[in-house]
């Protein structure tokens, strides 16, 4: 009986590896589709009227979906129950980090071929190029610590503090977005009402939280897997 039992936990653990390994690399997959398509739009004239302005667009629009995305999986975890889920927020920070580097690669290298004078000036001057020059700012530090030896290298608490910086991120492409685009506000309004969303139920979830980190009270050094579960 014993013997059976174990057996069938090994299957069932093997089957949840299988699940979650499937998962992550159709999500690795798919996350490419987007970016692949404007490759192949781009070289074969399906970005409209104005290409450059397309990519923009729709690079921008990928990088603040992946960081939604990102921030979405927390709340998923818990309401799910599904514990490797967590596993997937490292891959889509990245992604959005990625989207928004090509993105601002594109402003520079395509629409103003590296003219550093008129770029700096833009980011001087125009406010939605601020706010959004901000915010991949605010990415770079949060891309360069998301493995596991940053967690141990900065300590639990420290990347927790730091990586809570990704809503400021978030809020700031939402409002670079809303500012871009004046006329048609529908799709960034949809952003800023998904990220209140979230930021409400971190609020709400935040007294828990503290009541069931309370054993780890005047430890500043949480373990990775604890750092990883906790964090945004």
């Amino acid at each position: 009986m014993n013997v059976e039992r174990r057996t069938s936990n090994a299957e069932r653990r093997r089957a949840r590896r299988w699940v979650e390994r499937s998962v992550r690399g159709s999500i690795f997959l798919l996350a490419l589709v987007p970016l692949v398509r404007i490759a192949v739009q781009g070289f074969t004239g399906g970005l409209g009227g104005n290409p450059i302005e397309e990519m923009l667009h729709r690079t921008g629009w990928w990088a603040l979906a992946f960081l939604i995305l990102t921030l979405s999986v927390t709340p998923a975890r818990r309401l799910t129950r599904i514990g490797w889920l967590v596993k997937l927020r490292r891959m889509l920070g990245l992604y959005a980090f990625f989207y928004a580097t090509v993105h601002f690669a594109v402003y520079v290298g395509v629409d103003q071929f590296f003219a550093w004078d008129y770029i700096l000036e833009d980011i001087g001057e125009r406010p939605y190029i601020t706010v959004g020059f901000t915010a991949l700012l605010i990415l770079a530090p949060l891309a360069a610590t998301s493995t596991k030896r940053m967690i141990k290298r900065l300590g639990g608490r420290r990347w927790n503090r730091l990586h809570r910086l990704v809503y400021i991120a978030a809020a700031l492409g939402v409002l670079h977005f809303l500012w871009l685009v004046k006329a048609d506000i529908r799709e960034p309004v949809i952003f800023g009402a998904i990220l209140a969303t979230l930021l409400g139920y971190r609020l709400a979830a935040g007294p828990y939280k503290r009541l069931a980190r309370l054993k780890w009270f005047g430890n500043s050094r949480l373990s990775i897997r604890e750092a990883e579960e906790q964090g945004r």
